[in-house]
């Protein structure tokens, strides 16, 4: 007796302390242990969903994921096989009964099944490169997939033998491409990618398109399983027409092609009707402007008949699929910072059926996410808040999104996260609304002046939003309340405001960040004497502009920005696709142009204490451009200091150590100068 009043104290004083457990703001190796949900595929019945479990290795520091199975009302929550092994593109079987995805081995990627009933799986490849835009036929008899095939390099001269046990240099790398590297990937080997199909129980790959041609990107089978209609550019300029694509039809047993469209600009993600007879796809002509509307087209299915169908829909529609009657399509878009779910029937009526879908980019709050709908009409999607990364949410009945995945409450159930708020204002300019988002610090005190620190986002065509960020809140857990603007220039709201910025970048973005500053200021949240400023790529464009143009800000932390336009556009990895969209011409036929609106034109107005940081292996804005600004400042003899970070590309922050030594290093040169 003595014994269990002993056990039930104890157990209630452990409940007692559990729930009086005191939260901690977020925590830099919280970066670690965070998982999120990315292409979730619902079963054709609409009962189960298959993903992709995301989340990073500590040891290897390297992101990780493999593929787990639910059920629709949340139940059942498994993972799908006990392999230890990056898993992804899950794909069901038109009836059901398996699911196709690829795996890493230690040959490469390859080409799995799993049999829903059984648990069995198998693989059923051994290809030469990795399988992406893995498709079932309709008959469930047939996969289809992209694959790179390599050719050999051109060869100018023939070196002599070298004797035997000599070491030589490494022989040299030759190109004659236009596009020859790429950022995050380096020097890209030659040759095309293709389609190819071959049995779903294992078997040896056909290659179904032709020609020195690339054909990636989503495609469509016919019902009939006979013909395949895919995007590319088959012209023998392609190189240079390298915005436009048009949509294609093969026939897969006489591998024949045909052009379905002729328009100059993208025609892509082509998808066919449930009965065979129309092909909607994603498409706008091209107008060489900074930014341009994507429009949802259909067509009958030998090109005729074109029309846009989101003709009033003033977003770009992006992952369109068909519903199973065939009356309408369901797709995404953003909207004022926001990635929406949506349905548009073929008379052009859209119905929003989802909010907040995301999360599947933990740095900084940039739109990401994916959905996938059944044949019954259940949606299956990755939602968002600022609270949290992608978890699974389910759309029964038209009814409201039930989140049916927690998968990050072991560790942000123990955290208190800055405070997520939206905010309006206005231009000073030219008197349009504009948005903007402010993290405040965890435990916010209203009757304190907090130091700002503001956050601008790249692209600059690109939008920031109420989605989970792990880098700002980061900046909040140190005691900065956090601004991220959308400045004109950004998508989400509409083609007019995204190309403000046609030949006119930077332009009055900048007014349009600095009128967000004075508008917290005015609002009484931050101290004005306590202003700093970071942002990576059009980011840190924007923060190089900002610190040229006033002295306001105490200190600047510029990510691998671009300074200088005449360098960047002939040195870096998409050097050919600049010129008449960003400014006109090229450099060398508007060299004056081009200086002008380049950050470094600024820089004997520059006071600021400023950190450069650049990835070593950043091919988008090359280390070149940060030591121009750097050498610079040193010259003038300007607080300035560089990291380069070795073996990062453009994308600092894949590697999870790489985000916390981004943050880390910005927090620590602003707090220097934050007395």
């Amino acid at each position: 007796m003595y014994r269990l009043f002993y056990v039930v104290l104890l157990a209630l004083s452990f409940q007692f302390s559990f729930s009086q457990i005191e939260k901690t703001p977020f925590q830099a190796l919280d970066v670690f242990e965070l998982e999120w949900a990315s292409d979730p595929q619902i079963s054709p019945n609409g009962t189960q969903i298959v993903y992709k479990r995301n989340g990073f290795d500590i040891m290897t520091d390297e992101p990780k994921g493999n593929l787990w199975i639910i059920n629709a009302d949340g139940t059942s929550h498994r993972k799908l096989t006990t392999r230890e092994v990056n898993e992804s593109q899950p794909r069901w079987s038109p009836s059901g009964d398996r699911i196709a995805f690829t795996s890493t081995t230690e040959a490469g990627s390859e080409l799995y099944m799993y049999w829903v009933n059984t648990g069995q799986i198998a693989k059923l490849s051994q290809l030469e490169k990795s399988p992406a835009s893995l498709t079932w036929s309709p008959d469930g008899k047939h996969l289809a997939f992209t694959m790179f095939v390599p050719q050999e390099a051109p060869v100018i001269i023939k070196m002599p033998a070298k004797p035997k046990g000599a070491n030589w240099a490494k022989p040299v790398r030759i190109t004659d491409r236009l596009k020859h590297e790429a950022d995050g990937r380096g020097y890209l080997e030659p040759g095309f990618t293709h389609i190819f199909t071959m049995p779903a129980d294992g078997g040896t790959p056909r290659q179904i398109t032709s020609g020195n041609f690339n054909h990636s990107g989503n495609f469509s089978f016919a019902p009939n399983g006979q013909t395949i209609y895919f995007s590319g550019n088959r012209s023998d300029n392609w190189e240079y027409e390298f915005r436009n694509s048009e949509v294609y039809k093969v026939d897969v047993n006489t591998r024949a092609i045909t052009a379905l469209t002729t328009q100059n600009g993208p025609d892509y993600s082509p998808k066919v009707s449930p009965d065979g007879k129309t092909i909607a796809f994603l498409s706008y002509e091209d107008k060489m402007q900074a930014f341009q509307t994507t429009k949802l087209n259909i067509m009958n299915v030998d090109g005729s008949k074109r029309r846009v169908l989101s003709t009033n829909l003033d977003r770009s529609v992006n992952n369109i699929s068909w519903d199973s009657s065939g009356k309408g399509l369901y797709f995404t878009y953003d909207d004022k910072g926001n990635s929406k779910v949506a349905y548009i029937s073929n008379s052009g009526k859209i119905t929003k059926h989802a909010d907040n879908m995301g999360g599947t980019t933990l740095g900084r709050p940039y739109a990401s996410g994916s959905y996938s709908v059944s044949k019954n009409g259940v949606i299956a999607f990755t939602q968002s808040t600022p609270d949290y990364p992608a978890d699974l949410a389910v759309i029964q009945n038209k009814k409201v999104a039930n989140r049916i995945t927690r998968l990050n409450d072991d560790v942000l159930a123990f955290r208190t996260l800055g405070t997520t708020e939206e905010v309006w204002y206005k231009s000073s300019f030219d008197g349009r609304d504009l948005q903007g988002w402010i993290v405040k610090p965890p435990f916010y005190d209203p009757s304190k002046k907090y130091p700002l620190l503001v956050e601008n986002h790249g692209g600059p065509i690109l939008n920031y939003g109420d989605r989970f960020t792990a880098e700002i809140q980061l900046y909040a857990a140190d005691g900065y309340v956090v601004f991220y603007p959308n400045p004109r220039g950004s998508t989400s709201y509409g083609e007019e405001f995204a190309n403000l910025l046609y030949h006119n970048y930077p332009g009055e973005d900048y007014i349009d960040v600095m009128d967000g500053v004075d508008y917290l200021v005015e609002k009484g949240i931050v101290d004005n004497n306590k202003l700093y400023v970071t942002g990576g790529s059009a980011g840190g464009i924007m923060t190089t502009w900002m610190i040229g143009k006033n002295n306001r800000f105490k200190a600047a932390v510029v990510t691998k920005p671009v300074i200088n336009w005449i360098s960047k556009t002939l040195v870096a990895d998409n050097y050919y696709a600049y010129a008449d969209t960003r400014l006109p011409g090229q450099p060398w036929e508007n060299f004056e142009t081009y200086w002008k609106f380049s950050p470094i034109s600024l820089v004997g107005n520059i006071e600021t204490p400023t950190m450069l940081m650049v990835g070593m292996e950043d091919l988008r804005t090359p280390p070149s451009e940060a030591k121009q600004l750097y050498h610079a400042l040193k010259l003038r003899k300007i607080e300035t200091v560089l990291v380069e970070i070795p073996g990062a590309a453009h994308g600092i922050a894949r590697k999870p150590s790489n985000l916390i030594s981004k943050v880390a290093h910005t927090l620590a040169w602003i707090n220097r100068y934050n007395d």
